[in-house]
């Protein structure tokens, strides 16, 4: 296969930090609240105006909560389970590393005694069907790490009595999000679109605002988690004072990337960048004989972190050894020919490739970068069967 020429303009296709919106200088940052208390009125006035920008863009109703917290999207989902769970059982849904992880921490952390874990292997979803939505449900929207997704959010019942939370941090700003079905939702801004890692964002819905009112958990809450005050939500959480000092230059990067968002056409278009990157991964997959999608499903298919496999075909020819070597090799030829960074699989997901496809990633950059990966894996398999 003769070498490529053009390059994609943009090489940063990992799926975290992600890539930062087209045209993104160190300009944006001039107007940031620097030197100064975060506690200062016009700090405050910059974070309450990064709360209402995310409220806008996607849709948030306004009787829900949002609240910046320490710890980027882990750090979220980690305050929510530390004060809203024990009162109910809870079911986990796991089927990537990050499920897999919060359910380790349910029962060696938490210790939940009636604890059900729906898991499944990489690829595929668990078996919804016999959820009981009168305990707490806890699930990813969107596997980072294997790049499944749930199609939608139909299978929650709208008259729950349980909690539900959910971890989007990479599914916001790119995919639909139905209020309704979410008591407790968060990501990070370093995802969807580009911000800063170290900072997570709290959505609680009303149920779930009340459930940390009228309950108290057994297990003592550090002062990083602690939601509460005088025995009830500390609401100042919620209205710009965040539990522990921000960096107020990720707050003015994260407005950047909203108001970003706002004038290229908001949330609709948001998605739609997303949806046309993985279309083009897609029709690139339906050509190529050596690689296949992750996800066993087409409408589980993740349009950010885009997971890819080697083919059977590949599989059949090569040991598990050579597999990591093929994926190596590819990942090693794209960083050393500055053509794509960043874009090996998981650690723990079968050897393959992991295509960051974010609304912040130009859909002409995925075209470009196709043919480069042709050609580096046909320069790395080339290489390891000349010696079997």
């Amino acid at each position: 296969m003769i070498k490529p020429v053009v390059k994609p303009m943009n090489k940063n296709f990992s799926s975290g930090p992600c890539s930062k919106r087209p045209g993104w200088s160190l300009k944006v940052l001039n107007n940031a609240v620097l030197g100064r208390s975060h506690r200062s009125k016009l700090a405050k006035s910059r974070i309450n105006y990064l709360i209402d920008k995310i409220r806008e863009l996607h849709q948030i109703p306004n009787d829900f909560y949002i609240g910046i917290v320490p710890g980027s999207d882990t750090g979220a989902v980690e305050i929510a389970m530390w004060n809203i769970l024990g009162m109910k059982n809870v079911s986990m849904l796991v089927w990537d590393s990050f499920g897999n992880d919060w359910a380790n921490d349910l029962k060696k952390q938490l210790r939940i005694k009636d604890l059900n874990v729906l898991k499944s292997e990489y690829g595929i979803l668990p078996n919804f069907k016999n959820l009981n939505f009168n305990d707490d449900v806890i699930f990813n929207f969107n596997g980072t790490t294997a790049g499944v997704r749930v199609p939608n959010l139909e299978w929650i019942p709208v008259d729950r009595s349980g909690v539900t939370i959910c971890d989007a941090t990479s599914a916001a700003f790119a995919m639909e999000l139905d209020w309704t079905k979410l008591d407790v939702t968060t990501f990070s801004w370093q995802k969807c679109l580009g911000g800063e890692g170290g900072h997570g964002i709290l959505i609680l819905s009303p149920s779930a605002v009340k459930r940390i009112n009228n309950y108290t958990p057994s297990w003592p809450i550090p002062k990083l988690f602690n939601l509460k005050k005088n025995d009830e939500i500390n609401q100042s959480i919620f209205e710009g004072s965040t539990i522990n000092t921000p960096s107020l230059l990720c707050i003015e990067d994260f407005i950047d990337a909203l108001e970003w968002s706002k004038k290229i056409g908001g949330l609709k278009k948001l998605i739609s960048i997303s949806n046309q990157n993985l279309k083009i991964i897609e029709e690139w997959v339906n050509k190529n004989y050596w690689i296949e999608f992750l996800s066993k499903e087409k409408g589980t298919i993740s349009s950010t972190s885009i997971c890819l496999k080697f083919s059977d075909q590949i599989s059949k020819k090569l040991n598990n050894v050579q597999l990591d070597q093929l994926e190596k090799n590819i990942v090693n030829i794209l960083d050393n020919e500055n053509i794509a960074f960043d874009i090996g699989s998981y650690r723990s997901a079968p050897p393959g490739l992991r295509i960051w496809g974010g609304p912040t990633i130009n859909p002409k950059d995925v075209k470009t970068l196709l043919p480069w990966l042709n050609w580096a894996f046909e320069n790395s398999y080339n290489f390891i069967i000349k010696d079997i």
